[in-house]
């Protein structure tokens, strides 16, 4: 619970951009938190958890039956937001990707 805990705080940090992946459902597990997102890039679940031996965290996406998409291993806290926003949310055409997107509601 208290790995979760300073998870989330870390992604708090920088709300903004993670409500941007449309992050939902955090759930507490073994050493880190999960959560589900609805980005441009990648929807379905983030798993974060914290790989005691390097002193790192590993984060793994899975699609919504629990298979494995893409891992990456050994990142460091304060590199926790931006690698995620990296392969869930941001595009090479990101800016004008938005614009469309909320130009049709």
């Amino acid at each position: 619970m208290k790995m979760a805990n300073y998870i989330l705080s870390i992604l708090r940090t920088q709300s903004m951009i993670v409500f941007s992946w449309g992050f939902h459902q955090p759930t507490t597990i073994t050493d880190g938190l999960k959560f589900k997102v609805q980005g441009f890039k990648y929807r379905g679940w983030v798993v974060v958890t914290y790989n005691h031996g390097a002193d790192l965290f590993d984060i793994t996406l899975t699609d919504l039956s629990g298979g494995v998409v893409q891992e990456i291993e050994g990142v460091y806290f304060d590199e926790l937001v931006g690698i995620i926003d990296d392969v869930v949310e941001r595009t090479h055409d990101y800016q004008n990707r938005v614009k469309s997107e909320y130009s049709l509601l």
